[in-house]
This record gives structure tokens, sequence and C-alpha cells, in this order.
């Protein structure tokens, strides 16, 4: 047997294969036949609810028809009977794209305090063990912070460990809007962190704010911090394959087709999150102007080109960042493809020499951060580029690596 067929990488694949094998085996017999028993959940409940509503006669449209003609829904009715709506299916109109932006963030307090109310209860609820008592106890915290004054909810869901997208800045106004798509563990606890602040969804996309209007005070920025997928938890079989990121991908796209307005729009995904953003890039509308990949294990794309966009795409990853060491390929469906780094991918490559470990990209004084913030703002012309050739600025044109006009 050759050297390669004994290979610790191949041999590790090999295993994470047969492993994916017993997965979609229990997948698809006893764990499916005790999910399909399972009560609804409180969104699809909410959704069920909403199907049986009515407005003046007559029913409410389909929650998941297109953006604009749900705009167009909202935009023939008067003020009190939007704010109804949001009192009545708080967690529909919350996470609605084509809803109006203020609404959802109205809708989606409301959803928060029912949450948080719920929590309550279980907190005093004698039948959970102290663990679950606990993670109540967790769960009602973070869901008082999202409800601080000034906080922007575009999407919020109680589901499982929970989703969020929060907004800095305001939609409406933006002339560039920038989106933060975060990897694996990300959920409604480690939405934002006390310790390791720019590690989490909120204080990524806070800095990144930040870093925007001051790397151009006169351009209004708006900046989402978008957790509003189920990320894989920990670095194992979910996190190997696309499963997540590919539902994921069409979530994405649903919200960037329902953004107000027509300002460029620009994707800032780490880790796990540009496997998602690969994965959407086909279908991106047209706004979106840059995909910059951080701490990237792939995009399931062999080049920048086969991921088929018009939009700039750019990466970085600093010396220390262990994803360096995944393997970049991808077998049977487990692993995420090429290097976005590597030469041959075909990435504009952005220095990140400052960022320190695989969560440090957007800490504030980094030159990873610097630029993000200038693809952000679209000072292209100021990026600092991974290598000295500044070849990472060249052909700054409107056209993408797919080479689509």
């Amino acid at each position: 047997m050759t050297s390669f067929d004994t290979s610790p990488q191949l041999n590790a694949w090999r295993a994470l294969l047969a492993l994916a094998v017993v997965f979609v085996m229990l997948a698809t017999t006893g764990w499916t036949a005790l999910r399909t028993h399972q009560p609804p959940t409180p969104l699809k409940a909410a959704v069920s609810a909403w199907e049986q509503g009515r407005i003046a006669g007559h029913p409410l449209p389909d929650a998941q028809a297109d953006p604009a003609r749900l705009a167009h829904f909202f935009g023939s009715l008067t003020e009190r009977e939007r704010s109804g709506l949001a009192r009545r299916h708080p967690l529909v109109v919350g996470n609605m794209n084509g809803a109006p932006v203020k609404l959802r963030y109205r809708a989606n307090r409301i959803a928060l305090e029912q949450a948080r109310q719920v929590e309550r209860k279980r907190l005093h609820d004698t039948r959970l063990t102290p663990d679950g008592q606990d993670a109540a106890r967790r769960r009602m915290h973070r869901l008082e912070t999202l409800l601080s004054p000034g906080r922007h909810i575009l999407a919020f869901s109680p589901e499982g460990s929970g989703r969020v997208a929060e907004v800095f800045g305001s939609l409406k106004k933006a002339r560039r809007v920038s989106v933060v798509v975060p990897g694996v563990d990300t959920d409604l606890l480690t939405f934002q962190r006390t310790r390791r602040t720019y590690s989490a969804p909120a204080g990524m996309a806070g800095a990144l704010y930040a870093a925007e209007r001051a790397a151009d005070p006169g351009t209004r920025t708006a900046v989402i911090a978008w957790a509003d997928y189920t990320a894989p938890s920990g670095i194992g079989m979910d996190a190997a394959t696309a499963m997540r990121a590919a539902d994921g991908a069409v979530r994405l796209n649903a919200l960037l087709r329902a953004l107000p307005g027509r300002a460029p729009v620009s994707l800032f995904c780490h880790s796990y999150g540009s496997v998602l953003c690969g994965l959407a890039a086909h279908r991106l509308p047209a706004r979106v102007a840059d995909i910059a990949v951080a701490g990237s294990p792939g995009m399931r794309a062999g080049t920048a080109a086969q991921l088929r966009t018009d939009a700039r795409v750019w990466a970085m990853r600093n010396a220390d960042d262990w994803v360096r060491d995944v393997p970049h390929l991808e077998v049977g469906g487990l692993g995420h493809g090429a290097d976005p780094v590597a030469p041959g991918f075909g990435a504009r490559l952005l220095s990140a020499t400052q960022a320190k470990g695989h969560s440090g990209y957007f800490v504030p004084g980094t030159d990873s951060l610097r630029n993000f913030a200038a693809v952000g703002v679209g000072a292209y012309d100021s990026v600092q580029c991974a290598t000295e050739d500044g070849d990472c600025r060249t052909d700054l044109s409107g056209t993408g690596p797919s080479g689509r006009a």
C-alpha cells in the first residue's frame, strides 16, 4: 500500500465518512420516527396561527411569500393594522422578510419579552434539574440584554438553542450595508460575550460598525450581526459537512433580497460562516458587492470563479489560526474544499498579520478589522494586501471572479 493510502489525514477522513454513513442510517430510521412525534415548536405554532388569521375579513398572505409581495401587503395596511399584526403574531412578523424593518424591531421586542417570561417560569419549575434551572437563568439573562433600550433585533427565534440577528445603524439610511456571518457554536447564549467580546457575532458587528465609521465618517453604514441560522455545535460531524451551511445559505439569501434600499452589501464570513457564504454565492442578489472570508475551512468550491458570483471575493488568515491545519479537501460530502487563501483559489488576499488566533479578526486595532472596514465602505484602494506587490487591489472593476458582466 502506498504512503498516500496510509496517511493519517486520509485515514481520519475515511473515519469521518464512516461516521457519516452511520449518521445517515440513524437519521432515516429511529431518529426520524422520534422527531415526527414531537409537538409543534413555538415558531411553527406561531406560523399556524398566522395562517388561520384574517384582517379586514381577508386571509393573511403566506408567511413565506416573496418579500416584494409581503412588502406590498404591509404597505396597504394602516399603521394601526400593522401594529396589531405585530402584537398578535410577533414571532411571524419579527422574522418576516418583506415586513417593514421598524415593525420587525417592534415585533421582536414583544417576542423576546414573551420568551423571557417563559424562561422566568422555567427558572422556578421544581421539575427541572439544577442544570436545567441554570440554563433557564442564562437564557433569561441573554433575553434581557437583547431587550436593552436602543437594540434593533431584526430576527429572533427561541427554537432549539436560539437564533438572532441585530442591526447596528440605520438600514433605511445606509449607503453601504455589511453582514457578519459567524461560524460554529453560534446561538442565543453565544450571540454576545462579556469575555472575548469580539469573538461573538454582536461584538464582531459592533466593532466593524465602529471601524467603518472611522474609515469613512461621511458614509452612512449599517452592519447586521446575522446569527439567524442553526450553526454546528463544536467541531464535529455537522461542522465537517455542509448541511447546516446549505440551510443557512437559503436563509441568508432570503434576508438579502428583502433588505430595504439599494445600497451595496458586503458579506463578512468567519470560519464555518464562509462555507455558508460559499454555498449562497451563486444566488446572491446583484447588490452584493463583496464576499470577505476569514479563517475559512473552505467555501465548497475549487476556485473563486466556481462560486459563480459577480461579487469580489476577499480572503485572509493569520499565521496562528488553527484552521490552517484543517485538510482543505472534500471527500464524500466531508470537508469544504480548496483553501481560499491558497494562490490558486483566486481570492484577493488581505493582510491579517496583527490578528491573533481563530477568533481575533474583528478585534479593534488589527489590520484585519481595518481591511474589513475598508471593504465595507468601498474604500478598496486603501486595503492592505497580504503580499507586498499590492495584487489584491488590481482590477477593482464591478466584474467578479466568475467573469460575468
